[in-house]
């Protein structure tokens, strides 16, 4: 019997995968749990235009983060701390600081998580942080720390 996925089932296939299922086991277990519908043509458009719709809405998202990465880009975030001899700063600038400058400075807001510092900032100077939008764009944010 074909059926449709409506979720991940391990051993049978991914959400959304047109299946070959034996009856019983679709008819017992699949069908009951609401994991898989039967393979009718109305079933089988709906899934398309559901496809069609992740698809679209993915597009878009990424046409976001791409826009919101060039916005990054043009941005200098200046974060004033104190320091001691030779630049060296009295505790360090992390993801959280910069995310809340960024925020302050031009109103967008940033996850902290999605900030990728290998290590927090222990220096005075210019530094290029990595800023995950999505899986598929990071924009570049230069970090200016400056003495107080």
């Amino acid at each position: 019997m074909k059926v449709i996925l409506s979720a991940d089932v391990k051993g049978l296939g991914k959400k959304g995968e047109l299946v070959n299922a034996s009856d019983g086991y679709a008819r017992n277990f699949l069908f009951p749990k609401k994991l898989a519908v039967e393979a009718t043509d109305t079933n089988m458009k709906k899934v398309e235009s559901e496809k069609k719709a992740v698809l679209a809405k993915e597009q878009s998202m990424l046409e976001e983060a791409k826009a919101l990465a060039e916005k990054i880009e043009k941005l200098t975030v200046e974060i004033k701390t104190k320091a001691g001899e030779g630049g060296r700063l009295f505790g360090s600038v992390t993801s959280k600081e910069v995310s809340e400058k960024v925020e302050e400075i031009s109103g967008i807001k940033i996850d902290k998580r999605k900030i990728d510092m290998q290590e927090p900032i222990k220096a005075l100077g210019v530094k290029n942080v990595d800023v995950k939008l999505h899986p598929k764009v990071t924009a570049k944010l230069k970090v200016q720390v400056i003495e107080q």
